[in-house]
């Protein structure tokens, strides 16, 4: 659907309904379905709606300095809380500044709601100033993209906009409003009627689905719970652990699923993937098993596909029929809410009886565990390492604390070396790998969690990408904290070009952090927009600027970490090879059979 004939209609004009604007009914539908706190930016296309935004006290509307950053502040606001998050632009550039975070949110599976202005109906496809056909833009990365262009069915859609973001596979959903929609009047009628033919997402799993999972659980010998952030979404946290503490079996959790699953727990052993902990990425490659629990077998973390986990046979449970068998076929397929599906899983499980002992498998992975910790090589050029920043701002900050990374190698590092306890801690751009997410999804998820601290992990690269949300979080008093590890380069691509390139750094280099040249100097740029800046550039000043970050509540903290361009992320496996070429550092790797 994607014009205003398929907008579900309110009922009939009613005497005693409401006259309003287009516009106002924007407003007043925020309202009423509990929107609290909205990012954007105006313009022309979506002028009538700023002006009864403008008196509206129950709407707190928050102006960026980019789109883009609207976008991702609605995605860590909805990260952050499991709520909506909204964002708000005008047609033309403004949406299309939008498509990024859309895509983001797309990929990561965040419930948003963007709403964009569009020209005039009479003007659409004549090439009108800032017109883009926004619709079609973003209907390969929504769940849905709505056009109206009549005031009457604005609540409707918006009302729709909500119930598909938030429910199935979250996701986000354009709402595009035409100006002329916008200005004339209609009847507000509330609650509208919401119909949406052909959308009923699956919540309750088929039961002879759940007790096929159960007896094959119960006949494994080397079972592998595989953690994704569908778990996070559904909020199945609990649910989870109930049910590894009674099968007993190993958990990972992916890059999304960080804090679904307490690290401190002994059943955890880490994130798999490209980057994940060598027990987590054999514990998946010599399984008999894989219990997939909203997880999408994604390339980061199968490698070659074809050689990912020979032996197993596979559980896999999403709410997205699309998902299951996309990758890795499914022994046992199973659609459902995970929520549902891990409480049904659980007495299923309970109900089997006798189960197999795999005493022996967990040998073997404790064995791992003692022969490859995580850990890092100290650096040799007398600059800070970055694993050891990392560390220390997750064990000052503590497991409450909300951590947003950018993307990159500082992204690995704060997955892998700060502890998540908890769901909704640890927010990052994963299936797109966004640079320049953490500033803005770091003030979003402030907003939605005001009494957290929230810390802004980013990189010197990605932090020149947004970094203009400063001037946002100091205005609105938003007080991020800013953690730069700052290299110098963009590390993870320089990574790459050191392994696989010959060591050719081809325009990585970006002159931020090392000498006496800074371009730019982060600090006079941190301070210049009004936050607290500090630079560290000795091991013994790194826990003091922690510190003070943290007890400064009252603007943006910024903190530029000089730290090392020859650090890198271990372990790793090389992109498309098999998992068992895990390199636990550079020149050390676990001897694996060459064919396996």
């Amino acid at each position: 659907m994607s014009d205003a004939s398929a907008v579900p209609r309110p009922p009939a004009r009613t005497a005693s309904a409401p006259q309003y604007t287009g516009a106002e009914a924007v407003v007043r539908s925020l309202e009423l379905l509990g929107v609290t706190d909205v990012f954007g930016l105006p313009g022309g296309a979506i002028m009538p709606v700023y002006d009864p935004l403008m008196d509206d006290e129950a709407v707190r509307h928050i102006l960026v300095r980019h789109e883009q950053g609207a976008g991702h502040a609605a995605e860590g606001y909805a990260a952050a809380s499991g709520k909506v998050g909204v964002a708000i632009a005008t047609s033309g550039p403004g949406a299309t500044n939008l498509v990024t975070a859309i895509a983001d949110a797309y990929t990561d599976s965040v419930p948003i709601v963007c709403i964009t202005g569009q020209v005039f109906s009479t003007l659409m496809g004549m090439d009108a100033f800032q017109a883009a056909d926004i619709v079609g833009i973003t209907m390969p990365i929504t769940k849905h993209s709505f056009l109206v262009k009549r005031a009457e069915d604005i609540p409707g859609a918006i009302a729709a906009a909500f119930e598909i973001a938030s429910t199935g596979r979250p996701g986000p959903v354009l709402v595009d409003i035409t100006k002329d929609a916008q200005q004339n009047t209609a009847p507000f009628i509330w609650p509208p009627k919401v119909d949406l033919p052909g959308y009923r997402p699956v919540t309750k799993a088929h039961g002879k689905q759940i007790q096929a999972a159960a007896q094959l659980l119960a006949g494994a010998s080397k079972p592998v719970l595989y953690v994704g952030g569908g778990v996070i979404r559904s909020g199945a946290s609990e649910e989870l652990r109930t049910f590894a503490d009674r099968t007993g079996a190993p958990v990972v959790t992916t890059l999304m699923a960080r804090g679904a699953f307490p690290d401190s727990h002994p059943h955890h052993l880490g994130m798999p993937g490209m980057h994940g902990t060598v027990p987590a990425v054999l514990a998946l490659q010599e399984a008999d098993l894989i219990v997939a629990l909203g997880a999408r077998f994604d390339d980061r973390v199968t490698g070659k596909a074809s050689l990912f986990a020979p032996n197993a046979q596979v559980v896999h449970v999403d709410i997205d029929p699309a998902e299951i068998s996309k990758i890795r076929t499914a022994d046992v397929p199973i659609v459902g809410d995970l929520r549902e599906v891990l409480v049904d899983l659980d007495a299923a499980f309970a109900a089997v009886g006798e189960t197999t002992d795999i005493s022996e498998w967990w040998t073997y992975l404790d064995g791992l565990r003692d022969e490859y910790p995580l850990g890092y090589t100290a650096t040799t050029d007398g600059l800070l390492a970055p694993q050891h920043v990392i560390t220390r701002i997750g064990e000052l900050s503590g497991p409450e604390a909300v951590y947003v990374a950018g993307v990159g190698q500082h992204q690995m590092w704060a997955a892998q070396f700060i502890s998540y306890e908890r769901p909704n801690a640890w927010l990052n751009s994963g299936g797109a790998g966004t640079m320049g997410y953490s500033v803005p999804a770091a003030m979003g998820a402030k907003v939605a969690q005001p009494d957290r601290v929230v810390w802004a992990i980013d990189g010197d690269g990605c932090f020149q990408m947004t970094n203009q949300e400063l001037a946002t979080c100091v205005i609105n008093e938003i007080p991020i904290k800013v953690a730069i590890i700052n290299n110098s380069s963009l590390g993870m691509v320089r990574q790459w070009q050191t392994l696989f390139f010959n060591g050719r750094h081809s325009n990585t280099d970006l002159n931020t952090g090392h000498g006496t040249a800074r371009i730019p100097d982060f600090v006079k740029l941190a301070e210049a927009y009004g936050c607290l800046a500090i630079r560290v550039e000795k091991e013994d000043e790194i826990d003091a600027a922690i510190e003070l970050a943290l007890a400064t509540n009252d603007r943006p903290v910024v903190i530029d970490f000089v730290v090392s361009a020859d650090a890198m992320v271990w372990p790793m496996v090389p992109q498309g090879v098999s998992n068992n070429y895990v390199q636990y550092a550079k020149d050390h790797s676990p001897a694996f059979d060459e064919e396996a």
